[in-house]
This record gives structure tokens, sequence and C-alpha cells, in this order.
């Protein structure tokens, strides 16, 4: 895999980011481009940087980047917002769609955890998109976070941030706090994170209490529909505690087709190494799945005479 690091601008922020090409990349060529995006720790180290691994070998050229406020890209650190979030994609479908070597009628989006949300509601907004993959996300904010907390704690994280609210309007005060104070990692997930992603550079800022409610806001499900036809891939892990199967199979039910729901044999990110057979097989389907979407969107449009 080939990398070229780059800059780009969403909204007054230069975020920094990479493009990665194949190794048998030929210079002039133009080729489909995949946006791989990554969850609520935003980071290109993660898992964009992994996925092209494995996607580049595939024929793909792939963008990951860090969002505002992650890593050395500029915006508040600690600011953590799912529609600022949104936004960032949306630019870095522009930015990739302005190079030479990416053919901008075929170009895909990729999230991962929260970034499964973030890339559904992207191309909501942008018809262009020629094909999204959701994995491993949630897509209801209040179902998933009652999903995971027992009752007296999710009615203590709503007084939470309602009290974060009247301290940021009446006072102007930003409250940050501990990275997974509402967002709880399970036993599994902890260990993956600790071991693998908590060196990773930027990773574990404080995020302010104002996530939980972009979070609260958040209801994929209500606009999934209006991404049709354009088609979409939901990839889950079966025994994912932290997301829930759940909250696949909602999408997918809300979702109009083309669609297709490909269970993972996995928790959330147990198997989220590069060689592990699960990814390996995970890629493959990706392939499959992007390969087909970027066809039809390369056919040209229909046109429809009175």
């Amino acid at each position: 895999m080939i990398k070229k690091d780059i800059v780009f601008h969403s909204e007054g922020s230069r975020l920094q980011g990479s493009i990665y090409y194949p190794d048998d990349y030929v210079e002039g060529a133009v080729y489909p481009a995949l946006i791989v995006n990554s969850g609520y720790q935003g980071f290109n180290d993660f898992y964009p940087k992994m996925f092209a691994t494995r996607l580049t070998e595939r024929g793909y050229i792939c963008l990951g980047f860090d969002y505002r406020g992650m890593a050395d890209s500029e915006g508040e650190k600690g600011r953590v917002l799912i529609e600022e979030q949104v936004q960032d994609i949306r630019n870095a479908l522009t930015f990739m769609r302005a190079q030479d070597e990416v053919d901008a009628a075929r170009v895909g989006l990729v999230g991962w955890g929260m970034g499964a949300a973030n890339v559904v509601l992207a191309a909501e907004k942008d018809p262009k998109v020629a094909g999204v993959a959701a994995l491993n996300g949630f897509y209801n904010g209040q179902r998933w976070l009652k999903s995971i907390h027992t009752y007296d704690r999710f009615v203590r994280i709503l007084e939470d941030v309602e009290e974060d609210r009247v301290r940021r309007v009446v006072h102007g005060e930003v409250k940050l706090a501990d990275t997974f104070e509402h967002y709880p990692l399970d036993p599994a997930t902890d260990d993956y994170v600790q071991n693998e992603l908590s060196s990773v550079y930027g990773f574990g800022h404080p995020t302010s209490i104002q996530l939980t409610e972009s979070v609260l806001d958040l209801d994929v499900d209500a606009v999934v529909s209006r991404t049709a036809p354009m088609p979409l891939f939901i990839g889950h892990g079966l025994r994912n505690s932290l997301h829930p199967y759940e909250e696949a199979l909602a999408l997918f039910e809300a979702a109009s087709s083309p669609k297709t729901l490909y269970p993972i044999d996995g928790r959330h990110n147990d198997f989220m190494f590069a060689d592990h057979p699960q990814v390996i097989a995970l890629c493959d389907h990706l392939k499959e799945f992007f390969d087909d979407a970027m066809t039809a969107a390369a056919k040209p449009a229909e046109i429809i005479s009175a």
C-alpha cells in the first residue's frame, strides 16, 4: 500500500488525513475510491488505515482522516458531535472527487462504530455516493443508550445532559468528562481498547457532555429509506454487546432495497486485526458489494421521455 498524507478543509478547520493507493497503482489511471471513517474516537490510525490495507489490495483508492478536534486536525479538543463529523465526511467526499486519480462517479463510504451512523447520514444528503457500508454501529441514540444502561442510570444521563445544556447556554461553560462517561465499554471492548488503541496519538481526550445530547438526537432509522436506491451494506457482530445486533436489524428493517445484512462471527472489535480471518472475509464481501455498486454508479442515468 502506498500512502500520501493530505490536508483538506472542513467548515474552517484543516483536517489531516491520508490517501492510500494500491501497490500496483498506475500514474494517470482513474480508480474507484472509498472513504473509510472511524468511530467515536475518530482517528485515521484506527480502522481507516487498517481497512485501507485490505481494500487497496482489492483495487480501491482509500481516504482516511482525523475528524475535527482529533489528533492534529484543527478544531476544539473534546468537542465531539455527530452532526459535525457528518459535515467532515461530506467535505471529505468533495475533496476525494476533486482528485485526478479518482472517478468522481465511483466514490463510496465505509463507517465503523459511531461512524456507521455518520456515513448513512452523509449519504442521505449526497445522492451521488455510490454505496454505503455501515459496520458495527448504532442507529437510534435513545434506543442504544437504554440498551446498555440501567433505567436509573439512563434517567441520570438525561439529567446530566439537561444540566450541561443550561451550563452551556446560561454560563457559557463547556463540561468535559471521561472519554467513556456515557459510552461505557463492555469488558471485551475495553480489553481491546487498552491493548490496541490506547497508545494511538490523541486517544482518550476528555469529551464534552454535549456528545451525549448529540447521540440522543440520533435517529438514522428515520432517514435511511431516503438513501434508496443507493446500495447499503450492514455488517455487524452477532455477539456485539457494545452496539447490540438489534441495532443492525432495526436499520435493515427501516432501509429500502437494495440492502445487504452481513452477520459477523464476533463481538465489537475482538476480530479487528488486519490479518484476522473475519476481517479478510469482511473485506472480500465489501469488495463484492462495492464492485457491484460502482458498476451501477458508472452507468449513464436513464433518460425518461414523456
